[in-house]
């Protein structure tokens, strides 16, 4: 095998660890990737950690055993996140965002790549050690933030729809309600294949108002033997206080409206990290 110098090694496996966060890497992968021994393996490893460590990277774990190996862990400190809280909470409360029907226009938030990929990480966070088998969220705004907390987590990315779909084959069909101050029945659907029983599902949303649909995807999941670790959404609503989803964790709270220039008061969670 061509020899390959340390600093390509060094960038090859940071590059490998980062794309992969959560997932687990045997020192024998990169032994035979490189044609090294696995001291070898194991001095780049301890070089690459501390190099994240000291510039705030992320944390990468070495596992002990047969299974064992190396992960990469996204990770930001407190202060970090409640700062890209209160940058995106700025943002909400830009005047002209509220559109009619009282609707906070996020569109362009949920779908930013940088914006949603740290906003997943914030989430994931929590729940590094629940180890969620899979991200349940709702078609089709909650998408975003979902996969990305997904990919943070390394796991599946599981959408519940209005409606079956032909191409996903069987599926289960629950209808709920739509609000806390709502009579309508809605109807939620998921495909068979993509959950087992005994799993756990984290699930994350874009907003949170009355509950209903988050309420209707815990539903779903008990309906399905699935244990649900958490509900999480981007933004919540102060009012209704009593919302049909309990434990609801928001990232941003939508505290008022001013019709004057059609904004909201969106603010950072600080007791998000509590």
């Amino acid at each position: 095998m061509e020899h390959i110098k340390r600093n390509e090694r060094l960038s090859v496996i940071s590059q490998i660890l980062t794309s992969t966060p959560n997932i687990i890497h045997t020192y024998a992968e990169f032994c035979e990737k490189f044609g090294i021994a696995k001291s070898t393996v194991s001095e780049d490893i301890d070089f690459i950690t501390e190099a994240f460590q000291k510039y705030r990277i992320g944390v990468v774990e070495t596992l002990p055993g047969a299974a064992g190996g190396v992960r990469y862990r996204p990770y930001m400190s407190k202060e970090q996140m409640l700062s890209t809280l209160t940058d995106v909470a700025h943002k909400l409360s830009e005047s002209g965002r509220l559109l009619t029907g009282r609707f906070l226009y996020s569109s362009d938030i949920a779908s930013s790549p940088e914006i949603t990929s740290r906003l997943g990480h914030i989430i994931a966070y929590k729940y590094y050690d629940n180890c969620p088998d899979f991200v349940l969220t709702m078609e089709t705004k909650g998408i975003p933030i979902a996969l990305m907390t997904a990919k943070a987590l390394g796991c599946q990315l599981v959408v519940a729809r209005r409606d079956t779909k032909a191409y996903e084959g069987s599926a289960v069909k629950i209808n709920y309600m739509s609000g806390a101050d709502s009579e309508r029945i809605e109807t939620m659907a998921l495909s068979k294949r993509a959950i087992q029983s005994g799993q756990k599902a984290l699930i994350v949303d874009d907003f949170a108002k009355g509950g209903g649909t988050l309420q209707g995807m815990v539903e779903m999941m008990r309906e399905c033997q699935v244990e649900v670790v958490g509900v999480e959404v981007m933004i919540s609503t102060l009012l209704p206080e009593n919302k049909l989803c309990k434990d609801i964790s928001s990232l941003l709270i939508m505290k008022s409206i001013n019709r004057l220039n059609n904004s909201c008061e969106v603010a950072a969670n600080e007791h998000y990290f509590d």
